[in-house]
């Protein structure tokens, strides 16, 4: 296996293995690998176990009936039976069952994924296994129909109808059982993913960054697609191989030199079609994102509709609209370029398959070594050995797409759980929590390490005090919250803060969640259970007491970015606050559209609610209400002095 393939299969182990057995010991997907296999030869020995049971049964029942059309199938169990074989089923039921003991810890909290997942290959090996009993009673009864010999001909057609009255119930329930696991495994997948975005704020680290593009689409699309594919690629594989060992035998029988040229045929076909379309993953890969692109430009139109139109942006927004869409169809043209150049390939390569065996296998006929419906027999089997060496060239664009969406998984696993590293291999700014908020020599660095904010900022809150940060837009006032926030760690010195639920930040845009304007007073603690004449008050002491009854009451949920101005949310935030009553609060310009008296309203509650609190803004008016100013400046230099004796400038409050 060559670096490049090792590392595919590597990366969709990393992906599709924790379902079923946990990937944090040792050798973890070596174990995987073989218990699967031992699944595999386990099913297989209890199908034969099940077939020869029922075979034999009928057999004592109805001798005569059973002997004419399924005698030879008697004789082969029989004669398995009888011999060593008989050992070797054994033994595939019996090492299986010891491994699953040995490996019992760590299979039996997975064992309904191993469950489904046993009942869909033994599910599959069934269906192989009819295929095989409609090739041979195919042959029966088309050889009887061509020799006019009409009680066999009835008595296989019979057969045959049999056949597709227990195959259809087994197709079925395969076809859902497949479903059922695919939707549970992509549940916990897609779970799995969740807990790790939103693990340490992952979301945000790479919302903040371009490593990684379009990660809802990640969430929701690629392992989607991941699941329902790796089971149709396993269950593809399985089938074929099992396929390949009874078609092959039967081709054998029927002629050997059919075998060799249907293998040098399927083994020439696979070559070419690689070297052809190895382009398209690249291609499918670039389409995934592509696409992806276009639908959050089209997301961002909507979620920002108001500020378009006051700016009378259509047409710019078109035009990048328009512009991620020419890239979509660019990148899409290529692809079928590149799909109609294999496909030239694929279907000569399908239609020759429908010639090859006649050319063989005719001449056999017309000597006289094989009855007619051999030939059919033939065509059948050809073409399910075919199928199963062929995997590649019949799959290869299906298998170029999930190759791809392999990839996107992989980077985005490998971006939710990074190395605790900063920029430019900094230590960092050491973070301690205790119930005061202080600064120490505190350097504050862009991420990625290019800028220096602010330069050896040494600054204490005291308790009952409040901060306000002045300064020109850009010189960092919100990345010292950021970083106070841990949002933001590259630089060095040491921050003291209060541990996270004892701190809320209102940032100038309020976030506005999904939800009732009860959860929205609640947020983050939407679980709290607040009375009514709680909300009410909180409302009324920011000026917002009619709140409830303009929009339906606390439990009507709308789109509250909407039907609330900038303002209203501000105040909302606000009402949040108080509410929640959190020690430290922390205003990034979450006032700047209110009006002074509303103004004056909130900070006189946020004084009364929060034992100390920092503000960012741009208004002098805010000066009063705190005990200590904090001025940055564009060359990362500071100054901190109390609120009576600075001295506002009129740049610093342009």
């Amino acid at each position: 296996m060559s670096k490049a393939n090792r590392q595919l299969w590597n990366k969709f182990l990393a992906i599709a293995q924790p379902y079923f057995y946990p990937t944090d010991q040792k050798r973890s997907g070596a174990a995987f690998l073989w218990l699967l296999l031992l699944l595999v030869v386990f099913l297989f020995a209890a199908l034969f176990v099940i077939v020869s049971a029922v075979s034999l049964s009928l057999q004592a029942l109805f001798p005569q009936t059973f002997g004419s059309v399924a005698g030879g199938l008697v004789k082969l169990i029989s004669g398995i039976i009888n011999s060593p074989g008989s050992i070797v089923i054994g033994l595939m039921l019996l090492i299986p069952t010891a491994m699953a003991v040995v490996f019992r810890r760590n299979l039996i909290p997975r064992w309904q994924p191993w469950a489904l997942l046993g009942l869909l290959l033994l599910l599959s090996l069934s269906v192989s296994g009819l295929n095989v009993i409609i090739s041979f009673v195919g042959r029966f009864f088309q050889t009887a129909l061509a020799e006019k010999d009409q009680p066999t001909f009835w008595r296989f057609l019979f057969v045959y109808a049999g056949v597709f009255v227990v195959g259809t119930p087994i197709v079925v329930i395969y076809r859902y059982v497949r479903d059922k696991l695919g939707l549970k495994w992509r549940e916990w997948l897609t779970n799995n993913f969740l807990e790790r975005y939103f693990r340490n704020r992952a979301y945000y680290d790479i919302n903040s960054s371009d490593k990684i593009d379009n990660p809802d689409q990640r969430i929701a699309e690629d392992i989607r697609s991941f699941t329902v594919t790796s089971l149709g690629f396993l269950l593809i594989i399985l089938g074929n191989v099992i396929d390949l060992i009874s078609f092959t035998g039967i081709l054998i029988l029927i002629s050997l030199p059919l075998t060799i040229a249907l293998i040098i045929y399927a083994t020439f076909g696979t070559v070419i079609t690689i070297l052809i379309g190895r382009r398209l993953i690249r291609l499918n890969f670039n389409q995934l994102r592509r696409e992806a692109d276009f639908r959050y430009g089209l997301v961002h139109v909507r979620d920002n509709s108001e500020a378009i139109a006051f700016y009378r942006g259509e047409e710019q927004e078109s035009s990048q609209v328009r512009r991620r869409l020419t890239e979509v169809l660019q990148n899409f043209n290529f692809l079928i370029g590149w799909r109609r150049n294999l496909s030239f390939f694929t279907t000569s390569y399908g239609y020759f398959i429908i010639i090859l065996p006649s050319i063989v296998v005719a001449p056999i006929y017309f000597a006289g070594k094989i009855d007619f419906g051999a030939i059919s027999q033939a065509g059948f089997a050809f073409s399910q050995v075919l199928g199963a060496l062929s995997i590649i060239v019949d799959q290869f664009d299906e298998l170029s797409a999930f190759i791809a969406g392999i990839d996107r998984l992989a980077g985005f696993a490998d971006v939710l759980d990074p190395e605790d590293k900063t920029a430019n291999g900094t230590a960092g700014i050491d973070t301690v929590e205790d119930g005061r908020l202080a600064l120490e020599h505190v350097t504050v660095l862009t991420p990625n390490g290019e800028r220096t904010l602010v330069k050896d900022l040494s600054v204490a809150l005291e308790s009952g005090g409040g901060l306000v940060i002045v300064g020109h837009s850009g010189v960092g006032k919100s990345s010292v919250l950021r970083a106070i926030a841990g949002l933001w760690n590259a630089g060095t010195g040491k921050i003291t803060r209060p541990q996270p639920d004892q701190m809320l930040f209102l940032p100038q845009r309020p976030y506005m969640i999904l939800g009732t304007l009860r959860d929205q007073l609640l947020y983050p603690h939407t679980d709290s259970h607040t009375s009514e004449s709680e909300l009410q008050k909180a409302l009324k002491l920011v000026n917002l007491e009619s709140l409830p009854e303009r929009v339906g009451g606390f439990d009507v949920e709308l789109d509250w970015a909407d039907v609330l101005s900038l303002g209203e949310q501000q105040r909302l935030a606000v009402a949040r606050l108080l509410l929640t009553r959190p020690p430290f609060a922390i205003l990034d310009e979450a006032t700047s559209a209110l009006d002074l008296k509303n103004e004056q309203l909130v900070y006189e509650q946020i004084q009364s609610t929060a034992s100390a609190f920092i503000s960012v803004g741009h208004r002098p008016s805010l000066l009063k209400y705190h005990q200590q100013v904090l001025e940055l400046k564009d060359d990362g230099s500071w100054e901190l002095s109390s609120s009576q004796d600075y001295v506002p400038k009129a740049e610093v409050f342009s």
